[in-house]
């Protein structure tokens, strides 16, 4: 054994073959440029460029100077959790106890805590393909396996629910969904999402895009079933990344179990935070529709001018912040193309391979960034195109 560290045998197999998070390895390598004294235009990471709503922030300076800084039930603040509930059935119509939500540091820790609550080892979880790019890493972790079910651009990569079908066996323990989607910015239909509610497995919903939606409705997945686990959270819609604040709705038999895991692994999620959340849900809606419509703004300036380089979009985005267009008539090579824009042209964007196989060839753009930097991004890349300069990829 060598003590340098350099011994792959020191690091174990399940640290050893996760996948990088490549739309932060961008980040990293964008950062990195700027310290050098680049100029980078940012349209690879979801992020919402809104400060907090000051209402949230006024509520979080409360609990502060309130003395609400201590531990908080590991199921999170009950006034929380009702607020959740509340905000369940105003907008979806659907009654949730407080007694089946749990708050957590986030989504993340929530996904992590459901697939350790559900899987043996395994087992599988049927996700599509594209996808989020930390999903299979979470069910693989579990020591779940997952089930990969082609979605299709001219369909706005919708699950054609007959595939799912076609996947399931002895072994498959859920369904995963995310509408609206990253990456791509569409959404499942009510009659699509009602027919996979159908199927016996558990639903696993990643709620996070609700609210940003800027043509049609989403659906929550417990409008059409109880057999389903839900993701939520505040960093998307409420401009809150940073807080860390997220929620799991969980069927009842899964509370007591996922609250013991939430106390051994997490303890509890920050008590200012939670605070801050009933006001998020209770008082920052002018703010989120302000948010909202700036978005839609930048949506449809983002679409035109992909378009107008010659990307290819079949179907246009009305959800979340993102667009996946496919970049195919440039460069095959969506990792390469994307490091040879971020290089040549400073532009940061988001290779589709993070997502999946099904998105090589494609980009994932975000527009949670000012119309003036989309527009400076776009006549970026204009020039990178003009020049051909993607033919001399390396």
């Amino acid at each position: 054994m060598k003590v340098n560290g350099s011994d792959s045998n020191l690091v174990s197999k399940r640290a050893r073959e996760i996948t990088p998070f490549i739309a932060m390895d961008v980040l990293e390598t964008a950062q990195f440029m700027e310290r050098s004294g680049e100029t980078i235009i940012h349209l690879e990471v979801g992020e919402p460029d809104f400060d907090t709503p000051e209402c949230i922030k006024e509520a979080a300076i409360r609990a502060l100077r309130d003395g609400k800084t201590h531990y908080t039930d590991s199921r999170g603040i009950i006034e929380l959790r009702e607020a959740i509930s509340a905000h369940y059935f105003r907008q979806y119509r659907v009654r949730v106890s407080p007694d089946q939500i749990l708050v957590t540091s986030g989504t993340s820790p929530a996904m992590f805590m459901v697939f350790s609550a559900l899987l043996e080892p395994g087992q599988e979880v049927i996700i599509s393909d594209p996808h989020y790019a930390c999903y299979p890493n979470f069910i693989q972790f579990a020591q779940g396996k997952p089930v990969k079910v082609q979605v299709h651009e001219e369909d706005g990569f919708q699950y054609y629910p007959e595939e799912i079908g076609k996947c399931i066996g002895p072994s498959t323990k859920g369904i995963f969904i995310n509408s609206p989607s990253n990456p791509t910015g569409t959404l499942l239909s009510e009659d699509r999402m009602k027919e996979v509610a159908r199927y016996e497995p558990y639903i696993i919903s990643d709620e996070v895009y609700h609210g940003l939606v800027y043509e049609g409705r989403e659906h929550s997945i417990l409008e059409f079933t109880d057999r389903a686990f839900v993701l939520n959270g505040f960093s998307k819609l409420y401009a809150m990344t940073g807080w860390r604040l997220g929620y799991l709705i969980a069927p009842k038999e899964f509370i007591r179990p996922l609250q013991k895991i939430h106390q051994n692994f997490f303890i509890s999620a920050n008590s200012v935070a939670q605070w801050a959340g009933i006001t998020a849900l209770t008082q920052a809606q002018d703010d989120v529709t302000g948010m909202k419509d700036l978005y839609n703004q930048r949506r449809k300036v983002m679409i035109k001018r992909l378009k107008e380089l010659g990307f290819g979009l079949k179907v246009e985005p009305t959800g979340a912040f993102y667009v996946l267009a496919n970049a195919k008539a440039f460069y095959p090579d969506s990792y390469k193309l994307a490091f040879d824009i971020l290089k040549k042209a400073k532009v940061g964007v988001t290779p589709g391979i993070d997502f999946g196989s099904g998105a090589e060839g494609y980009l994932r753009f975000t527009y949670a960034n000012s119309v003036e930097r989309i527009e400076e991004g776009m006549e970026r890349l204009r020039v990178y195109l003009n020049r051909e300069e993607y033919k001399t990829i390396r």
